[in-house]
């Protein structure tokens, strides 16, 4: 058994939370595609939640507030819904809802406080005790 004092996923559970990812990827991919969307557009916008890094640079406080109100799905799904509501295609919730599922299939999840490399499917990168002297 695995168990995690640092607040991070570990063992079937973050498993469970990367499967999960690529669950949502999926579904996202396949609505797009179902709506007939364009796949240029997809391509393009892809990877704009990760313009979200550049907050880091008012330290890894506001950093991580900003880049996880950008990696949770809690924003696709009010933007899908006001645009159903709206009888709108939700083609940029869907490709937001994308990019989230497949980070969290990489495993690159939420993000704490304390640094990015430290998230709730747990650290990523190269820990600073890792690294070699220079």
């Amino acid at each position: 058994m695995t168990t995690s004092t640092s607040g991070a996923a570990t063992g079937s559970v973050r498993l469970w939370l990367r499967l999960e990812g690529l669950a949502a990827f999926a579904l996202a991919v396949y609505l797009f595609a179902r709506g007939g969307h364009s796949w240029p557009l997809l391509a393009v916008l892809f990877f704009v939640p990760d313009l979200s890094f550049a907050a880091y640079l008012a330290g890894p406080r506001v950093g991580a507030l900003v880049y996880n109100l950008a990696h949770s799905y809690v924003g696709p799904i009010a933007l899908g819904a006001a645009f159903v509501a709206t009888g709108r295609p939700p083609v940029m919730a869907l490709i937001w809802a994308a990019h989230i599922g497949f980070d969290r299939m990489l495993g690159y999840g939420l993000k704490y406080p304390a640094g990015f490399g430290d998230t709730h499917l747990g650290a990523i990168g190269r820990r600073r005790e890792q690294r070699p002297a220079t």
